[in-house]
């Protein structure tokens, strides 16, 4: 390690959104970056080909605990970092048990096997907005209770109880943020952020292509996920670890997302005037169809709006988000664009 590194840190889920922001991050800050990646015969890279060069990857899974010991063995982190998991809301129906093990086991795995290697690496658990749920007040904040409607939420709900646990229990340096949604041109296309703007990008090529989506009167507190690495870091730079809300303090509609995604494309959509499952929207100009609703999107317990009270952050962390909603849309839509004209 050169002489101007200034810590060691282990990022799981490095390949996905937050983790190659974080490593990005990290590496500015004069970090020895290294990534816990889960085998497989395909691997995808595509967030983090731009400093494959500048990290270490080290192979392993969430469910082989003895992985995760050899890995901070050879990391020897002062920082570690917990962002894998099983993350799609609507998969978390399909494959429930899976969702368990990995986002809520495997962060127990993490937790043990530093107990084990080296209790005093401070540790970061990407905790998420979905274990409100069903909200009890609004805005959320760090004492509100917790009501999750997903086997998503509740594996979440489990590592973040495992990870305040360990820290009262073994008095080990383990802090939650719980992150409210946050996107970025990164986003998976499973997500409905990303599926519009991608969607929206195809039809302003001139594709024949329909966007199929769910409820669009879900409200959601939606960030940038580049602004929200830097707090993960901000907690683990603390005295004393804690667990802080990371929003926006705004909510907005699917429907909203969807109709600034047009409008940075600069295509003109009109709703046809019905509600729920009826409801489609059509180009003004060419009178095409270009939005419907497809039942199969809807979640079996809905989860109608998520606001999230950053006081906290922004007082004892000194964090505030920087880009905007509008902004990050039109962010999101203009990698899209350059994405398809570049193909």
């Amino acid at each position: 390690m050169s002489k101007d590194v200034l810590k060691r840190a282990l990022i799981t889920g490095i390949t996905g959104q937050d983790g190659s922001y974080l490593a990005e991050f990290l590496l500015e800050k004069g970090y020895d970056v290294f990534g816990f990646e889960r085998r497989a015969s395909n691997r995808r890279r595509d967030n983090i080909e731009g400093i494959l060069d500048k990290i270490h990857l080290i192979s392993g899974d969430l469910l082989d605990q003895q992985s995760l010991v050899r890995a901070i063995q050879e990391a020897r982190p002062d920082e570690i970092y917990n962002l894998a998991s099983q993350s799609f809301v609507q998969e978390s129906w399909k494959q429930p048990f899976y969702t368990g093990q990995v986002t809520g086991l495997g962060t127990t795995n993490v937790l043990e096997a530093i107990r084990n290697v080296n209790s005093k690496i401070k540790f970061y658990q990407a905790s998420s907005s979905e274990m409100f749920g069903k909200a009890l007040e609004i805005p959320q904040k760090e004492t509100t209770p917790f009501y999750p409607r997903s086997p998503y939420g509740v594996a979440k709900l489990y590592s973040h109880w495992i990870a305040m646990n360990y820290r009262e229990s073994y008095d080990m340096f383990a802090c939650s943020g719980i992150l409210f949604n946050h996107e970025s041109p990164r986003r998976g296309l499973e997500f409905v952020t990303r599926k519009i703007t991608d969607g929206v990008a195809r039809i302003k090529a001139g594709r024949p292509y329909v966007l199929e989506l769910g409820n669009l009167d879900t409200k959601r507190d939606w960030g940038y996920a580049g602004d929200y690495v830097k707090a993960m870091w901000l907690m683990l730079q603390q005295d004393k670890p804690d667990d802080f809300v990371i929003a926006t303090g705004e909510t907005h509609s699917i429907r909203e997302f969807l109709e600034k995604a047009f409008e940075a494309a600069g295509i003109e959509i009109e709703s046809n005037g019905k509600k729920g499952v009826q409801e489609e929207y059509f180009r003004k100009d060419t009178g095409k169809l270009v939005v419907k609703i497809n039942p199969e999107y809807f979640r079996p317990a809905e989860v109608n709006i998520l606001m999230g009270d950053y006081s906290k952050a922004k007082r004892e962390l000194g964090w505030e988000p920087q880009i905007k909603f509008q902004e990050l849309v039109k962010m999101m839509v203009q990698s899209d664009l350059n994405s398809i004209s570049k193909k």
